[in-house]
């Protein structure tokens, strides 16, 4: 039993070593084609690409008959289930902003780029379009073999199956984007009937265009030369960062094992790496890995399950590539994460831009007022003596329907009273609504030049829908 083994692991070898025998780096001149290996990782990226379902199905989530997410632009608004935000609450998203690039700086520098490797949407298509390939043309060889036959029947009928997959999945995924910014079922209504205005049309075009050319055809030249995020990640990592590492030491000088049925592997090789180019062969963007961290890494720790295969199957320990930081790798001293000053910096963004966009959605309100007094004049003293000043009332309605409000005013100047305001007034729902409204009070009454006094709205049905602000009545100086 244990020779029929060997014989079979000494076949496997063999056989790695006639499928590539050399490895240079892609400039975009040959299209690669990665080979799938089972393993902790490539199923650990099924699972991180198969949360990207949502884009697909949440446009169709509903909430009390309207879509639960909701990127209405043409509008001003940006509905979350019972919560709508407004251009006056931008500062939110410029907080939301903040959290996820602090996010993906917090992480890039503890475990360099594993959002590329994992949830990328570049990479996350990528793959799934070169799954297709796969199941249609075949294996790695089989496909470059395809690929440089001359054209016949087969080879036609093989590309233009595969390519109106991937163009299927490139039109949905256009709609998807769009659907998140325009309700999906009016969406879908209007695209079958040909009724999208200009803009949805070509909006549709382009992700469509995009996605089809950059994930069938660019694929990992995307992350070389078109992904900014790929030339600043440098900065962002150091010797302490954890990504996928050639542990030199261990492997080093690389040979061919040389193994005949029933007999031991060379001993006189001192590096584990049997130079099987299995790592290079399964990495996407086409990197040897054993030169050290390159541009082309993303992370994705597809060649650890390659390696650990091999060794596994030359009797060899595990790990020869795993996640570890450089000063791992070199036998340095290995910090803690609460070491790191610089990510210990994104951390504390990270909690005090959550911590603002959590205060800005508990304190949103249904409605907003912002009360601008007149100054031009400042106050008009009447015949009978009494002093009236003039303001300009701004209210944004957050509600999903019109609203009639009253105002009221509290402190101020005793005696007062609201002009312009002796009926409920109607706000518009999702927008701003103006009022001019006239504060009037005895000449005897007022005291003293500026006199604070605090503006008051409600809902005229439900009065606990409200909005205060603060403001001034002016009046002449005291004598």
């Amino acid at each position: 039993m244990s020779n029929n083994t060997d014989q079979k692991d000494a076949g496997n070898v063999t056989e790695i070593y006639q499928e590539f025998e050399t490895w240079s780096v892609n400039l975009g001149e040959k299209t690669i084609h990665a080979k799938r290996i089972p393993g902790f990782f490539r199923n650990l990226k099924y699972i991180t690409g198969s949360l990207w379902i949502i884009f697909f199905i949440g446009p169709f989530l509903r909430w009390n008959g309207k879509q639960a997410i909701l990127f209405d632009i043409g509008n001003r608004q940006f509905h979350f289930f019972n919560i709508t935000v407004l251009p006056q609450d931008i500062w939110m998203l410029s907080l939301l902003l903040l959290l996820l690039a602090m996010t993906l700086f917090a992480v890039t520098s503890v475990a360099s780029r594993v959002f590329c490797g994992y949830f990328c949407f570049q990479t996350v298509w990528t793959d799934l379009f070169t799954w297709i390939e796969e199941k249609i043309e075949g294996k790695p060889p089989q496909r470059v073999k395809l690929d440089k036959a001359p054209w016949s029947f087969t080879k036609v009928r093989l590309k233009l199956f595969k390519h109106s997959l991937w163009l299927m999945i490139a039109v949905l995924t256009g709609i998807s984007f769009s659907s998140w910014f325009v309700d999906s079922f009016d969406y879908w209504h209007n695209l079958l009937n040909f009724r999208l205005p200009m803009v949805g049309w070509v909006t549709l075009a382009m992700f469509t265009a995009g996605t089809y050319v950059l994930a069938g055809f660019l694929r990992e030249q995307t992350c070389f030369w078109l992904c900014p995020y790929a030339r600043i990640q440098g900065v962002m990592t150091d010797s302490q960062s954890i990504m996928p590492t050639y542990d030199v030491k261990r492997g080093d000088p690389p040979g061919k094992i040389r193994r005949d049925a029933g007999q031991a592997p060379d001993a006189q090789k001192s590096g584990d790496c049997i130079d099987c180019y299995q790592c290079v062969q399964v990495c996407p963007t086409g990197v040897d890995i054993r030169e050290g961290q390159q541009l082309g890494c993303i992370t994705c720790g597809l060649c650890l399950d390659a390696c650990d295969s091999i060794m596994d199957k030359v009797g060899r320990p595990r790990g020869l590539i795993r996640y570890a930081s450089l000063d791992e790798i070199e036998g340095k001293p290995v910090k803690k994460l609460h070491q790191h000053p610089r990510t210990l910096v994104y951390i504390n963004i990270i909690v005090l831009a959550l911590c603002g966009i959590i205060y800005g959605l508990t304190h949103l309100g249904a409605l907003t007022l912002r009360v601008i007094p007149e100054r031009q004049p400042l106050f008009i003293t009447e015949s009978d003596g009494s002093i009236e000043n003039k303001y300009e009332f701004k209210v944004v309605n957050k509600t999903d329907k019109d609203m009639f409000v009253n105002v009221l005013a509290e402190d101020g100047v005793a005696g007062q009273i609201i002009l312009g305001a002796e009926q409920p007034l109607l706000t518009h729902h999702g927008r701003g609504t103006s009022f001019t409204i006239f504060v009037k009070a005895p000449g005897a009454n007022v005291k003293h030049e500026v006199t604070p006094i605090e503006f008051r709205i409600q809902s005229a049905e439900d009065p606990s829908v409200s909005a205060e602000y603060r403001s001034k009545f002016n009046g002449p100086k005291p004598d």
